[in-house]
């Protein structure tokens, strides 16, 4: 995780403050989290996909900073908005193309070894599905999945960010995998 949290932590009460020239010093500080962030969630994804890093990142950014204001309570927060953001244009953009073919080509994630354990592809907008309905359930089970698998950071990184321990990210984790596994396996056959 990147810079200095007091340093982060300052801007965030200067952002929260109204200061106005912050944000671009808040994204010049974060930027190559971002990106790796952003390359960590783009990795899930398939080749044909329309995104490249730099892209991902500039178009959460410009949401993250387009008129409303977000008070951004913590590096954990505004991660988490962050990770939301792209999550939700990749989300959007299936959508998108999905109706533009009327239902033709689905958006497949692999779920393999390293992720959530799934014995096939899995379309990304069940995936986003059964996320929304666990967040229903478990919002901190649910930004488990959203660091681990979206953006493919590490159990300790997850507990940073989330303000726990490593051991309660695993215990998520491992719920998390099998609760989503059930659910989109329960929905193929509906």
């Amino acid at each position: 995780m990147p810079n200095d949290p007091e340093d982060l932590s300052r801007l965030f009460r200067e952002i929260n403050d109204g200061s106005s020239d912050v944000a671009e010093r808040l994204f010049s500080a974060v930027y190559q989290e971002l990106r790796r962030l952003s390359h960590g969630l783009l990795s899930r994804e398939p080749p044909a996909q329309p995104f490249q890093t730099t892209e991902l990142v500039h178009e959460a950014y410009l949401r993250l900073s387009a008129g409303r204001e977000i008070r951004f309570e913590s590096r954990a927060h505004f991660f988490g908005i962050a990770a939301e953001a792209m999550r939700r244009i990749l989300i959007e953009d299936a959508r998108r193309r999905r109706t533009a073919k009327r239902g033709g080509q689905k958006r497949r994630v692999p779920l393999g070894e390293g992720d959530l354990i799934v014995e096939a592809d899995v379309d990304l907008l069940a995936l986003d599905e059964a996320l929304e309905e666990l967040e229903r359930l478990d919002s901190r089970t649910a930004q488990v999945v959203k660091y681990r698998f979206f953006l493919g950071l590490t159990v300790e990184e997850t507990a940073q960010l989330l303000e726990v321990s490593p051991r309660t990210v695993k215990t998520d984790w491992q719920f998390a995998k099998a609760w989503i596994k059930e659910r989109l396996s329960r929905g193929d056959s509906q």
